[in-house]
């Protein structure tokens, strides 16, 4: 066997694999921290389906996360049945055929490979863990007799994930084992060996199903549904039958449909073989019906069904697919012969409690009944009394939970109708036309995109080929994205004496530090020290936020001290040694709370134009409601990092950074160690994804590193584990908007009055300008004359919420939208019409009096109304939900005004820095950080269009304080403008001093030019600089011109869902953007799609969550989900709106960055249209306030019916919820 990387599938240095050329070309990557795993899925894929279906694709895709590019990625993989790629087709990007096949290339050196695997034991000894893979069964027995406590790993996802920190003695590897390999056909079934992964026995069924008669592999077909949605491609091929079984998860899939199946599990040890049943006693681990310590799963027979046997199985989960199910069920009913009569039933639930339950009473009660709806309505009833769900129960989500026990079973009841029906069509009655919709689940479709720009040549016909600008080129190091040669922080080398640093954080929300014991973990091996806010020589941190606590602890989370070690596992292991005492303090958790106990962060910020009050007289209609919106956190790939090398002299140190603001982290490292800040030297090549989260939380983490470097004298490297990074730093406003809207029957509304509180967290971090930018972006897009909009920060007990992308206006505007569908629907007129009719229209002004043209929102209203085809698929939504009663379908448009850069003019600053070397080569800097935006790809064609260079001659490398000081933030949708205005001086000076040289030899060559220069000491270097934008925005008068401009878009997204369990399926999304004359098309359409899928995420299913007590719950990809590739929609078309112009920026551009997260709320409102057409269905009142996230428990909830009503409620205050609602 052999391990392939990403480095041995090709490299700059080797030869480029054609995957890694494609997704280059095909504009694949942004920040390219994933992209390594990408290709290596695809090249898996490959390797095993040469010419792979769209849906092969998407499954190797499952694991992919954020989706930045998932269009081009999808687009640039081979077709099925062709054996060539999308680059051969007319129109697209060029791609070289050299031979290099993907089948041609070998997976190891073939001298390398062993003819045959030799038969003998494998041993390997760790520092902790000695590892031991035996040979043959019988050896494994006796280890197993000898060390009944080791355990048996194979893929060793369930032990890693959930034993992290623990460590075993021995660990037996028993998958080279035949036994444990082995699959075998019987009288009654297939044996499969314990060992096979899950992808291998997915391929078993495929082939059993595909040679066995229908009617004895329904268990198996049920199996094959499970293993569709069940976690990733990768954890598949890792996770084995055996341990799945084992393991018994509360929310493992296969084991409720193993478990009604009847399946046996064969027992070995070295006392003989045992076959115990999979039922409810071995699920619930029940002694006399559990493995003994020293007995190990062989294989697992699953019996062939029989003809009047009838199995199904249910889940749903946050997310469709790689996501453990909220519920899941394993159904099955053996009737007596010809008749519909219950001989025997067994039903399984899973995510009800610790593990897969049972309602085996309830199922015994039902033996002898016909399968009629009133046996329906009793075994729902039977069932809601027999399986409970505590209150406080752990997941949370009780009464949604409950009710899908009966909503599955109500789907199993129908399916079984219906295949009554087909086996015995003289006999069964047809399925009621109005029940049909409810059979059947959302299936996966592979996403197809489109997308439309307005070429350069187009606008400027004269344009040399070799002028990149307006052009999609290439991201600047897409190549090395996909070889995994770009290098992050932590793929930095390591250096001579380094140490690794892991933090010690409360575990209270609000206590006074009484002592700190670091004793315990200064002796732990390979422990250096401990670092604590003494050691500081300098400032900790600001009055306002510390790098190491000092007296109180503010937040769950908050960093108390660092401990250094020589590896990170002995950092880590120290930590938990050291022990802090607490006095404790009462936390403030919620907003709520926080208003009560007035309890804020700055002033309250108000804007307001007209007399609201005497438009409310006048008004035919009012109404009050409001809106929660929950936070999102930042799940940006790259952790958290940094890298500090303090040098021998001088006091100086070089700080490697993630970040997008190098000069805050300067300061703050300067300012901790009391050094001037020209002996800190920050470096930032490339970021992994930062989203605004890594704007004002890098420079403690590089302080507090930096502090812990002094006081050793050695370099340390802080990798925040995801963990940590997930609760240390905050992330997204949690926000609550409260609204009093006046209106006219006609739909006009006249007056608004809007209030807006945000959960800040503990500190004020950007938590003041957040709130007043809710404030000022609350209009979005809609001229109201009569206009009131107040909002403060709350002060909590939480961890500090930060900058996130869109900056105040994702939680704003979709208060702005609620408000106008809630006059929509009090009006009864279509919500297209109320939007349409209050938009900004021409010459307008906000009511802050910045004045700006509406022309272009128009524009695009008109261009999204034609391109997405939105009446006739608004018609064709209200039929299909005439015809069904359980599915409904939904669609929505919505338009946007984004307000880009900020209301401080020295913000919209930036300097760069340019160098022309003999040899004729460019150096370009910047003060702009590339994270994944494509900034440094567009500065390279700024300064190509201006030296009037190939863009083989230009260059860059990082960005660094050393280079370019005192460069702001990169945020704001901004730093493309502004750094290149700067890139573009510079560039403008060094072509004006070679002018007279060009003008002397015209046809000479650039090198012959610059050598000329050189020996005429004119400066081969130059800095640029741009401090155009002139902002301000002044509170007590509240008016002013805060921003730069605007971005104006318009969005229309259709979804189905599904009445029964509050899924939904994203069906088509077209957005139509305002981008004036795109620098790169093919970087600003990903960054609108990428924004637009994040839109999605914060929406409409990420959740945070915490416990009573201020304890975040949301750590990790388990518990947190973010858009996969299953929640793209099925077609995502973006069009980029032609002839237009910004005059304010480079080239007549507009930033893109951050506009397209709005975007995503038209798929909430799309899902709020299906849901009102459910309600309106079903007699429920149609005025009705969705809260954000809009998940699946939501929507189920929302729509109200005789199975929400049947399940018992609990009453508020008679329990203690296991998460409490922040904002």
């Amino acid at each position: 066997s052999a391990v392939t990387t990403v480095e041995g599938v090709g490299s700059t240095k080797t030869k480029l694999h054609p995957i890694q050329k494609r997704l280059a070309n095909c504009h694949g990557s942004q920040c390219g921290f994933c992209t390594p795993g990408m290709v290596m899925s695809m090249y898996s894929l490959l390797r095993n389906h040469p010419e792979p279906t769209m849906e092969q694709i998407t499954a190797a895709l499952d694991g992919k996360l954020l989706l930045t590019g998932v269009l081009f990625l999808q687009e640039c993989c081979p077709m099925k049945g062709t054996g060539g790629c999308c680059l051969d087709k007319e129109g697209s990007i060029s791609c070289s055929h050299e031979g290099d096949r993907v089948l041609n290339l070998y997976l190891f050196p073939s001298q390398r490979v062993a003819k045959q695997m030799q038969k003998k034991t494998l041993v390997f000894h760790g520092p902790r863990t000695t590892w031991i893979s035996p040979a043959s069964l019988w050896e494994l027995l006796e280890l197993k007799a000898n060390y009944p406590n080791a355990p048996l790993v194979v893929g060793n996802t369930m032990l890693e994930m959930k034993m992290e920190g623990v460590y075993h003695p021995l660990i037996l590897y028993p998958a080279r084992i035949p036994e444990l390999n082995a699959v075998c056909y019987t009288e009654n079934g297939i044996v499969i060996g314990a060992a096979c992964h899950l992808a291998q026995l997915r391929e078993i069924l495929i082939t059993v199903v595909s040679e066995q008669p229908e009617e004895k592999t329904k268990v198996y077909r049920t199996l094959l549904k499970q293993l569709k949605t069940l976690a990733g491609e990768q954890i598949r091929s890792l996770a084995s039958l055996g341990g799945h079984i084992v393991s018994r998860g509360s929310t493992w899939d296969l084991n409720p449909v193993l478990a009604v199946g009847k399946s046996i599990l064969n027992l070995e040890s070295t006392g003989g073989t045992l076959q115990i049943p999979l039922n409810d006693q071995f699920l619930t681990r029940m002694q006399n019906a559990d493995l003994r310590p020293n007995e190990v799963i062989v294989s697992i027979l699953i019996p062939f069904s029989q003809k009047d046997d009838f199995v199904s199985a249910f889940r749903q989960a946050d997310r469709r697919k790689n996501a453990l199910s909220v519920v899941n069920s394993g159904m099955r009913v053996l009737f007596k012969p010809n008749t519909d009569i219950i001989a025997d039933m067994s039903i399984f639930y899973g995510g009800i409690g610790p593990t897969t339950v049972s309602a085996r009473k309830s199922c015994q009660k039902l033996i002898g009944r016909h399968w009629n709806e009133q046996m329906l309505d009793d075994a729902c009833r039977l069932i809601v009394g027999e399986i409970v769900l505590s209150p406080s129960a752990v997941g949370g989500k009780v009464e949604y939970r409950r009710t899908l026990l009966v909503s599955f079973l109500f789907r199993f009841y129908l399916e079984v109708l219906q295949e009554l029906k087909k086996m015995y069509p003289s006999t069964f009655p047809d399925l009621p036309q109005n029940y049909m919709s409810a059979i059947g689940e959302f299936q996966v479709t592979p996403p197809q995109g489109v997308q439309v720009y307005q070429v350069s040549v187009d606008v400027d016909p004269g344009q040399p080929p070799q002028d990149p600008v307006g052009r999609p080129i290439m991201h600047q190091s897409g190549i090395k994205h996909t070889t995994g040669e770009a290098t992050y922080c932590d793929d930095m080398n390591p250096v001579d004496g380094e140490l690794s640093m892991a933090v010690v954080t409360s575990t209270r929300a609000h206590a006074k530090i009484i002592s700190i014991d670091v004793s315990e973990a200064l002796k732990v091996p390979g422990v250096v020290d401990v670092v604590t806010a003494r050691d500081i020589p300098g400032e900790n941190g600001t009055e306002d936020e510390r790098v190491y606590a000092d007296h109180e602890v503010i937040y769950v989370g908050h960093i108390i001290c660092g401990v250094v070690a020589e590896t990170y596992e002995q950092a880590k292991k120290a930590t938990e040694k050291v022990k802090i005492r607490y006095e404790d303090l009462e936390p403030i958790l919620t907003i709520k709370d926080a208003i009560k106990h007035n309890s804020y962060f700055g002033e309250e910020k108000k804007v307001e134009k007209g007399n609201v009050e005497e438009a409310f007289k006048t008004a035919n209609q009012i109404i009050e409601g409001e809106i929660h919106v929950g936070g999102q956190l930042h799940f940006y790939l790259e952790t958290d990092s940094v890298f500090v090398i303090p040098r021998k002299e001088d006091q100086e140190m070089d700080v490697y950074v993630g970040t997008q603001y190098a000069t805050a982290v300067q300061n703050t490292v300067a300012l901790a160690l009391n050094v001037p800040s020209s002996r800190i030297m920050c470096h930032t090549r490339r970021v992994g994804g930062a989203f605004g989260g890594k704007t004002t939380k890098p420079p403690f983490f590089a302080a507090a590193a930096a502090v812990a470097a002094n006081k050793t004298g050695r370099p340390v490297r802080f990798i925040l584990h995801r963990q940590d990074d997930m609760f240390i730093p905050g992330g997204r406003h949690p926000l609550l908007g409260k609204y009093k809207i006046g209106f006219m029957n006609d739909g006009r509304i006249i007056a608004a009055d809007l209030e807006f509180y945000t959960n800040a967290g503990c500190t004020p971090d950007e938590s003041v300008l957040v709130i007043e930018y809710v404030v000022l972006k609350s209009d979005n897009a809609y001229d109201i004359p009569n206009f009131r909009s107040r909002g403060r920060a709350c002060k909590t007990n939480l961890p500090s919420n930060t900058a996130f992308r869109g900056f105040g206006f994702p939680q704003s505007g979709l208060t702005a939208e609620t408000w106008i569908a809630a006059v929509a629907s009090k009006t009864h007129l279509p919500h297209d019409k109320v939007r349409e009719m209050n938009m900004y229209k021409g010459a307008s002004a906000t009511p802050y009096k910045q004045d700006f043209d509406a022309s272009s929102l128009t524009r695009c209203w008109k261009e999204c109304l034609e391109k997405s085809e939105y009446y006739s698929r608004k018609t064709a939504s209200e039929e299909f939900n005439k015809q069904n009663y359980w599915k409904k379908k939904g669609i929505a448009i919505i338009p946007m005004k984004f307000s880009v850069g900020f209301y401080v003019t020295y913000y919209h600053q930036a300097a760069a820095l340019v160098h022309i070397y003999l040899d004729g080569s460019v150096l370009v800097a910047h003060g702009g950080i590339e994270l994944g935006q494509g900034i440094n790809t567009k500065m390279l064609q700024i300064a190509s269009h201006e030296l009037k260079l190939p863009l083989s001659y230009l260059h860059l490398s990082e960005t660094s304080t050393v280079t370019v000081p005192n460069a702001v933030v990169t945020a704001g949708s901004i730093g493309a403008d502004v750094n290149g205005k700067a890139v573009q001086n510079a560039c403008q000076i060094l072509r004006k001093r070679l002018e007279p040289i060009i003008k002397e030899n015209p046809q000479g060559k650039w090198e012959d030019w610059i050598q000329a220069a050189h020996q005429q000491s004119i400066s081969l270097s130059a800095t640029g600089f741009f401090k155009v934008y002139v902002t301000n925005m002044d509170w007590m008068k509240e008016e002013g011109n805060p921003f730069p401009y605007y971005v104006f878009g318009v969005a229309c997204s259709e979804v189905e869902i599904d009445c029964l369990t509050g899924d939904h399926k994203n069906i088509r999304t077209d957005i139509v953007m305002d981008a004036c004359f795109s620098i790169n098309p093919a970087v600003d359409i990903g960054q609108i799609e990428g924004g637009f899928i994040q839109g999605l995420g914060l929406y409409t299913m990420e959740e945070i969550k915490f416990s009573p007590e201020g304890e975040q719950y949301t750590l990790g990809p388990d518990t947190y989900k973010i858009p996969a590739v299953c929640d793209v929609p099925e077609q995502l078309r973006i069009y980029l709106l032609p002839n237009t112009r910004n005059p304010m920026a480079i080239y007549s551009s507009k930033g893109m960055g951050e506009a397209g997260v709005f975007m995503g709320s038209t798929v909430f409102f799309a899902i709020r249209d299906a849901v009102a057409a459910v309600r309106k269905e079903r007699g429920l009142s149609e005025n009705f306030t969705l809260d954000s996230p809009l998940t699946i428990e939501r929507i189920r909830m929302a729509c109200a019916d005789d199975f929400t009503a049947m399940i018992p409620k609990d009453k508020p205050g008679t329990y203690k919820p296991w998460a409490i609602d922040i904002e």
